[in-house]
């Protein structure tokens, strides 16, 4: 800062214009969002750019926790036979105003309807207006689980099921069921701007949309209205940097207040520094690499066994992350989630029998496959390059020439929806605590379609067990019939998994109010810095 910068500086504090809050909340992220229509994606960066600060759901979780608690909804009723939901909706709720858009009313059973009723029926005027589908909406059959949306009242809205779904009050918490505005909506396609939804976004959130800079930053002023009451940071900014090292860097300088995803070979110096802080908990994630059953020898399960053989887990996970940190992965989903299934044993790290599989199954010595990953480090990948250069070691172990192809994660996501790759390294964190969050969006058969099953693997013995676990509401009955459809995921193998890594975060040790989420999405509306 130059000293005239200064001066100005001392001179508005002197009147009161600088404030304690005159400075924003900046977290340093990861990566770009898609978009701001999350209805669309179902990524983590890309909730938290739009369904943590845009918008809000009819309930929500307790922060930190899987717990739900009320959100646009005061309360609900679910009928004895499971198959109908009603939502009693919380009154003087406003939607966002901006240069764009105000509103003319409050939130009220229309934007319910609006928001499901575009996702839900193909005869909507804005089904087809969303370029990329609905992915989480129809992968996990939630177009035909819901028979019926209706209207009570004004503040009254209820869903009937064509079956009883376990999870389905959870699945309400995700961010696919952000909740918009139909005003909105019928301004849009009135004036033929319906893209705007994606790039002008307007919900009832804590934050308002300012700005966005692709591969830059997000910009958002605190919602004076909101009705949680108004978040302490006037004004939040998503600094998007790709590189942990550089978002340490900032935060060591101040240039933002949170850190995500650190490497976790800063992790000590972080603790280290008296300016900083680390937060870490076990969260629902899992690292995996999806072998694509539609590309040539991928198609034979005794190749994608080998792959799993040929993978030193155990290398893996103290090479990316440390002792500690993480562990090998097993299962599609980890150990704190309902249903896992202990009685499975690790794949052995065998090259020998990995490499007399592929030669059983008729692949070359020197078979050349794809392996796409993030350029841009996350808590599952926190070094891209050398994590893809150990699993392309592993693999010309056994014979097979892995070539890497490192993408920026808007563009590896697309690639991936249309079944590019041979090997894409990937990974899931959970939306809302059940197993079926974790098996349905990733592995089911009406994934394959939306593009949201990485590995294309569509498997019918696989498909009814998790669809008869999503309709009994018994745990015990459910844990058995996810333990068989791990079994056959086991021996199937459309993923070698690889990692249940921890979450970390650091931050700034002035700033309070955040806490870390097992669903890994980041919420700043209770964040401020002191």
């Amino acid at each position: 800062m130059n000293k005239r910068s200064l001066r100005y500086w001392i001179a508005l504090a002197a009147l009161g214009v600088v404030t304690a809050q005159a400075k924003p909340l900046v977290v340093c992220t990861e990566a770009s969002p898609e978009g701001f229509d999350i209805a669309q994606y179902t990524t983590a960066t890309t909730a938290d750019a739009s369904a943590e600060t845009i918008f809000d759901r009819l309930v929500s979780f307790t922060p930190g926790t899987t717990e739900l608690r009320p959100g646009l909804a005061e309360s609900w009723e679910i009928s004895a036979d499971g198959l109908q939901y009603t939502f009693h909706l919380r009154k003087g709720v406003k939607f966002h105003t901006t240069d764009y858009f105000k509103p003319t009313r409050e939130f009220n059973a229309d934007d319910v309807l609006w928001s499901f009723n575009r996702q839900l029926d193909p005869k909507n005027p804005w089904h087809d207006k969303a370029a990329m589908g609905f992915p989480y909406f129809e992968s996990m059959g939630l177009n035909t689980l819901i028979k019926s949306i209706d209207k009570v009242d004004e503040h009254t809205v209820r869903f009937t099921l064509n079956h009883p779904e376990s999870p389905f009050l959870s699945d309400l918490a995700m961010s696919f069921a952000s909740i918009y505005s139909a005003e909105y909506g019928d301004q849009l396609l009135a004036a033929g701007k319906t893209d705007q939804l994606n790039s002008k976004p307007i919900g009832t959130g804590p934050f308002i949309f300012s700005r966005y800079s692709k591969d830059s930053q997000v910009r958002y002023v605190a919602n004076p209205d909101y009705f949680r009451g108004k978040p302490p940071s006037d004004q939040l900014i998503f600094a998007i940097s790709p590189d942990s090292s550089v978002r340490l860097q900032r935060l060591k300088a101040n240039e933002c207040q949170i850190a995500l995803y650190p490497q976790p070979d800063d992790l000590a110096s972080i603790k280290a520094d008296p300016t900083l802080k680390l937060q870490e908990i076990d969260a629902l994630m899992i690292g995996y690499v999806a072998l694509n059953v539609k590309h040539g020898p991928l198609a034979d399960v005794r190749v994608r066994q080998a792959i799993n053989m040929a993978i030193d887990r155990d290398a893996y996970v103290d090479a990316m992350f440390g002792k500690g940190l993480a562990s090998p992965a097993v299962n599609p989903y980890p150990p704190t989630v309902l249903g896992y299934d202990h009685a499975i044993k690790p794949w052995p790290y065998d090259p020998e029998k990995a490499k007399a599989l592929l030669k059983e199954a008729g692949v070359p010595d020197g078979q050349e496959l794809n392996i796409y990953a993030s350029s841009g480090a996350g808590p599952i990948l926190p070094n891209p390059s050398l994590g893809t250069q150990v699993l392309q070691a592993d693999l010309a172990k056994v014979g097979i020439k892995a070539n890497i192809r490192l993408l920026e994660w808007g563009e590896l996501v697309q690639r991936a929806k249309t079944g590019e790759p041979d090997i894409l390294f990937f990974g899931w964190a959970g939306d809302n605590g059940d197993p079926d969050n974790f098996l349905t969006p990733n592995l089911s058969c009406d994934a394959v379609p939306a593009g949201n099953n990485p590995s294309f693997w569509c498997n019918k013995e696989f498909d009814d067990l998790i669809n008869k676990a999503r309709a009994v509401s018994d745990s015990a009955e459910r844990v058995k019939l996810y333990e068989q459809a791990q079994v056959v995921f086991h021996e199937q193998a459309p993923w070698a998994p690889l990692v249940y890594p921890k979450l970390f975060n650091a931050a700034r040790a002035n700033v309070t109010g955040f806490t870390l989420n097992p669903l890994t999405t980041n919420n700043f509306s209770t964040t401020e810095v002191k």
